[in-house]
């Protein structure tokens, strides 16, 4: 399993959300590149990034700094937040972006997922963000009509391969991961499976791993020491 440490951006800095709420936001740092560096030298190799701005305008605010993670680490870097035209997704893969995330696009936009699925094939992932069992768009600010399930065996029909599944609820509270969801979706899809929101302590990592899911996603628990991002990755293996 591979440990995806997070940096969230909002205006150059990196920050984390409580349950993907704006107004609960804390910034862990003004220099978000210094942050993805401390996760290499922890021996991470593939970093998760959002662009909270872009998630809202669907634009590229942070370009500048996920570029300069994406040429001057060794990270396999993924993107998403408000990736919503091929535009963006070229501008990203042209930068040096290893995978980019398509959230909202996703739900609403089907012909461009398939065209964006058979230009770039692995390139691009698929983020199903669940509140209240719901597929939630737009910054998770409103709820789709697709229920989790059905959303995600649609992209497994489209040919999408990376499913990154946040519980939103879970998300930031530091109360740990839905480990029921991740073993569900293991057991129904024949995707790779990325596990996001409140995986806050090793045990989850241990959990986690043992379903052999593909990946997990850690940020707070990282920001605020409550894993060792060391342990999470020698544990993960």
């Amino acid at each position: 399993m591979i440990i995806f440490p997070a940096i969230d951006l909002y205006e150059g800095k990196a920050v984390r959300l409580l349950r993907g709420e704006y107004e609960k936001m804390t910034v862990y740092s003004n220099n978000p590149i210094e942050i993805a560096r401390d996760f290499e030298s922890q021996g991470a190799t593939h970093i998760h990034m959002v662009d909270l701005e872009g998630a809202k305008s669907g634009d590229t605010p942070n370009l500048s700094i996920v570029k300069q993670v994406a040429n001057e680490t060794g990270l396999f870097t993924e993107i998403g937040g408000g990736i919503r035209s091929m535009e963006v997704i070229e501008k990203y893969i042209d930068a040096g972006v290893d995978r980019v995330i398509l959230g909202t696009a996703a739900v609403e936009d089907r012909e461009f997922l398939k065209n964006a699925v058979d230009r770039f094939g692995d390139k691009i992932a698929v983020g199903a963000d669940i509140k209240d069992g719901f597929v939630a768009i737009r910054g998770w600010t409103e709820k789709s009509t697709y229920t989790c399930f059905e959303f995600c065996e649609m992209m497994q029909k489209i040919g999408v391969k990376i499913l990154i599944c946040t519980d939103i609820s879970k998300d930031g509270a530091m109360q740990g991961t839905n480990l029921e969801l991740y073993r569900e979706l293991s057991q129904k899809l024949d995707m790779q499976i990325v596990a996001s929101g409140g995986v806050s302590d090793i045990e989850n990592v241990k959990e986690l791993r043992k379903m052999d899911i593909y990946g997990a996603i850690i940020g707070k628990a990282y920001y605020t020491n409550a894993i060792s991002l060391k342990e999470a990755i020698e544990v993960a293996k």
